[in-house]
């Protein structure tokens, strides 16, 4: 910047980039308090997201018991999912060949983008509720799913 400006006293900051709150990031990472059987987890996914489908890799032939979760495009937590031992990947928007990335290590089950993230208007309606005592809270009830299953 000095060299381009060598005329003027250059204005900057410098932001260090480091994540301060490691804790703090994308997806979560669970673990059922027993070992259930593949097909029966996903029986309970489709029941608790109200699901009429789930797209996923093949089934290991093992007990799920460690689940990682991200809502929305998640495909980039594929590695991070696998390296922590989950049994099950829940996401959405995963491409053809990311599928592939699975590697028999977990089950990656896409439930579509907005079928992950639908129960986040309630949460943070709770959140924004019992944080501002003194604003009136209104959320929607309009479904906004662009998408379709036939």
């Amino acid at each position: 910047m000095k060299a381009a400006h060598p005329y003027e006293e250059v204005a900057y900051d410098i932001i260090s980039l480091e994540n301060e709150h490691t804790t703090i990031g994308s997806g979560l990472l669970g673990e059922l308090p027993e070992p259930v059987d593949e097909k029966d987890f996903l029986q309970s996914l489709k029941g608790s997201f109200s699901l009429t489908i789930i797209k996923h890799t093949s089934l290991l032939g093992k007990k799920v018991q460690k689940i990682a979760l991200c809502g929305g495009a998640g495909s980039f937590l594929i590695p991070a999912a696998a390296f922590a031992g989950a049994d099950f990947y829940i996401t959405s928007d995963i491409k053809y060949h990311e599928f592939f990335d699975a590697d028999n290590k977990l089950v990656i089950a896409d439930i579509g983008h907005y079928e992950s993230e639908q129960f986040t208007i309630d949460l943070l309606f709770d959140l924004l509720s019992k944080k501002f005592l003194n604003f009136a809270i209104f959320k929607t009830g309009m479904v906004t799913n662009p998408v379709k299953y036939f």
